[in-house]
C-alpha cells in the first residue's frame, strides 16, 4: 500500500487536520466516563440537583464538540478519499491505454475492469478509515486503560488481564480471514468475465439455445463466490460475540471486585460506573481496530492487485523519429519473425509495399494475416527481424508519429455511442465536415449526422464496416490497412469501396486482407500465407498459375485466372 501513498501528497492538508479532530473528540469521549462518575458521587449521592444540571449540561458540551469534530473529520476523510480514489483511477487507466497489446492480453479485460472499479473503491475506503479512525480507536483503547490506572490500580489489573485476550481473539480471527479476501477479489473477477463474454455474446448464446448452460456457468461462479464469503461471514461473525463474552465477564470481574473496594471506601461508586464504562470503549475501540484491520487488509491485496498493473510495462517504447526521408519504400519487412507466449506465429517474412500500392495478404484461418499487419503500427513487436516505414525502422519512430501515418481497420468494427460525426474525428480530430463527408462517401457510409446508439447496436454489421472505414480514410494516412473489414459488406459496396479507395488515396499504400480472392485479384501484389510463413508472393495471374494453394482458394471461391466467374 505504501507505494500507493504518492497519490496522497495532494491531500496532506485532510491527513493532518482530520485525525486531530478526530483526536479532539477521543479526548473528549474518554472525560465522559469522569464527568459521569462526577455527576453520581457529588450530585446523585449530596441530592444536588443544580450540580447535576450543571455537569449534565458539560457532558452536552462535550457531546456537541465531539459531534462537530466527528463531522469534521468526516468531511476531510471524504474530500481525502474520493479524491484519492480519483487520481489513482485516473491514472491508472492512463497507465492502462499505455500498455502494448502483449500486457493487455496477459492481464485480461475482466480483470481490469474489477482492479478499476472495486480494488480502487477499497482504497478510498482505507484512505477513509485512515483519518477517521487509526488515530482515534487506538487512543481511546491505551487511554481508557490508563484512565482507569489514574481511577484505580488495583481493579485496572482486570482490565489489564481482560484486553489481552481481547486482542488475542481478534488478532486469531483476523489471521484466519485474511487469506480469503484476495480469494474473494479472484472469483469477483470470474463472475466479471463470465457476465461481460455473456453480455458480448447475448445473440450467439440464444441463437444456440445455451442460456441454460451459461445460467449453471455463472450459478457455479456465484455460488463459489458465495461459499467463500459465507466462510468469511462466519469468521467475522465469531468476533462480536467472543469479544461481548470476555467483556461482560470483565465487567463482572469489575463489579464483583469494586463492589469489595466500594465497601472498603477505597472506591466511589460514580468510579466504579466510569471503570464499567471505560471497559465498555477498551471492547468497542478493540472491535474497531478489527475492522480497520479487516479493511486495510483487504486494502493491501488491493493495493498489490493495483500496484501489479502500474508494475508492468509496456513491451512498446517509443522512438523519437518524427520525420521520414524516403517516401518512395512504404512498408519493408526484413526476416521478420514473431512468437505469442514463446508460441511461433510468423517466421522469414520478407516482404516490399511501395508507395500507392495495393497489397493483398490472403491465407487459411489462423495463417497469421492479421498477427502480420498488426505489427506494422507496433501493437505487437517483432520477435526477430525489422520492419521499416519509409526506410526508418518502426522501433526507432515516436508512436504517435506512427500511427498517425499507419492507421488500421480492424476486423472487429468498433464504435462508439454518439453521431456518426463524433466516430470519424477519432481518425482525425480537426476534421471538418467537408472532410467527413468526404470520408463517408469514399468509405461507402452512412450520413454524418446519423445518431449511433451504444456499441453501434442500431447500425448493421456492414455499416459499421464502413463507417470504422471512413475513419481511417478521414486522418488520409500514408498507410492504410483493411484487416478482412470488407466481410460484411456485399460484392457491389466492396467493389466501389476498392475503387474510391484507389481514386482518392493514390500516394497512399493499402494493405488488404481478406479471405475472398476477388477482392484482392486488382491488387499490385499479394502474399499468400500458411502456417505463418508466405509461400507465395506476386500478382494475382502469376500465383493463380504458379502457387497451389493460392489456385485452390480460388477455385474454391469459384475465381478464375481472369477473374471472378
Amino acid at each position: 500500500m505504501f507505494r500507493l501513498a504518492r497519490f496522497l501528497k495532494g491531500y496532506l492538508k485532510e491527513l493532518i487536520i482530520g485525525p486531530l479532530f478526530k483526536f479532539t473528540e477521543a479526548v473528549f469521549e474518554l472525560i465522559v466516563p469522569l464527568v459521569m462518575a462526577a455527576i453520581i458521587d457529588n450530585g446523585v449521592k449530596n441530592n444536588d440537583a443544580a450540580y447535576v444540571y450543571k455537569m449534565g449540561a458539560v457532558l452536552i458540551i462535550l457531546g456537541l464538540t465531539g459531534l462537530t469534530c466527528a463531522l469534521i473529520c468526516q468531511y476531510l476523510a471524504s474530500v481525502a478519499s474520493q479524491g484519492t480514489g480519483t487520481i489513482i483511477r485516473n491514472e491508472l487507466y492512463k497507465h492502462i491505454n499505455s500498455l502494448s497489446h502483449a500486457e493487455l492480453d496477459k492481464l485480461g479485460a475482466h480483470s481490469v475492469i474489477v482492479r478499476l472499479t472495486g480494488d480502487v473503491n477499497q482504497i478510498q475506503l482505507a484512505v477513509a478509515m485512515l483519518i477517521r479512525l487509526v488515530v482515534r480507536a487506538p487512543f481511546l483503547a491505551v487511554g481508557a486503560v490508563i484512565m482507569t490506572i489514574i481511577i484505580d490500580i488495583q481493579l485496572s489489573l482486570v482490565i489489564l488481564c481482560v484486553t489481552p485476550i481481547i486482542v488475542l481473539v481478534i488478532y486469531l480471527i483476523m489471521k484466519h480471514l485474511t487469506p480469503f479476501y484476495k480469494l474473494i477479489q479472484s472469483k469477483l473477477e470470474r463472475i466479471t468475465l463470465i457476465v461481460r463474454e455473456n453480455l458480448a455474446g447475448a445473440r450467439v448464446i440464444r441463437a444456440f439455445s445455451n442460456q441454460e448452460k451459461e445460467q449453471k456457468r455463472f450459478d457455479e461462479a456465484g455460488n463459489d463466490l458465495a461459499a467463500t464469503a459465507v466462510k468469511v461471514g462466519r469468521l467475522s461473525a465469531l468476533l462480536n460475540p467472543l469479544t461481548a463474552v470476555i467483556m461482560n465477564s470483565g465487567i463482572i470481574l469489575i463489579l464483583r471486585f469494586g463492589g469489595f473496594r466500594v465497601e472498603a471506601g477505597n472506591l466511589s461508586q460514580g468510579q466504579l460506573i466510569a471503570f464499567v464504562n471505560y471497559m465498555t470503549q477498551i471492547m468497542l475501540a478493540c472491535i474497531v481496530v478489527a475492522d480497520v484491520v479487516i479493511i486495510f487488509t483487504k486494502a493491501s491485496a488491493s493495493a498489490a492487485r493495483i500496484n501489479e498493473i502500474f508494475g508492468t510495462k509496456s513491451s512498446i517504447i517509443s522512438g523519437s523519429v518524427t520525420e521520414f526521408a524516403n517516401r518512395e519504400i512504404a512498408v519493408k519487412f526484413n526476416d521478420v519473425a514473431f512468437a505469442y507466449n514463446e508460441k511461433p506465429i510468423l517466421e522469414n517474412i520478407n516482404l516490399e509495399i511501395k508507395k500507392g500500392e495495393t497489397f493483398g495478404v490472403i491465407g487459411a484461418t489462423g495463417s497469421g494475416k492479421s498477427t502480420l499487419v498488426n505489427l506494422i503500427p507496433r501493437f505487437y513487436d517483432v520477435s526477430s527481424g525489422s520492419i521499416e516505414i519509409f526506410g526508418v525502422d518502426i522501433r526507432n519512430i515516436d508512436l504517435e508519429t506512427l500511427r498517425k501515418a499507419v492507421h488500421i481497420v480492424p476486423q472487429q468494427a468498433n464504435v462508439i455511442s454518439g453521431t456518426v460525426a463524433g466516430n470519424i474525428r477519432w481518425g482525425n480530430e480537426s476534421a471538418t465536415d467537408d472532410e467527413i463527408d468526404e470520408a463517408l462517401r469514399i468509405g461507402q457510409a452512412v450520413g454524418i449526422n446519423s445518431i449511433i446508439e451504444q456499441n453501434g447496436k442500431n447500425l448493421s454489421g456492414g455499416q459499421k464496416q464502413r463507417l470504422t472505414i471512413a475513419r481511417a480514410i478521414v486522418g488520409k494516412p500514408d498507410i492504410l490497412i483493411l484487416d478482412d473489414s470488407t466481410s460484411a459488406l456485399d460484392a457491389s459496396t466492396d467493389l466501389n469501396l476498392r475503387k474510391a479507395i484507389a481514386e482518392n488515396l493514390k500516394d497512399t499504400a493499402v494493405i488488404i486482407v481478406s479471405q475472398r480472392a476477388g477482392t484482392l485479384r486488382r491488387a499490385d501484389k499479394i502474399a499468400v500465407m500458411d502456417n505463418g510463413e508466405i509461400v507465395g508472393l506476386d500478382t494475382h495471374f502469376n500465383l493463380y498459375d504458379n502457387c497451389t494453394l493460392y489456385r485452390e482458394i480460388c477455385e474454391s471461391q469459384a475465381v478464375s485466372r481472369g477473374g471472378e466467374s
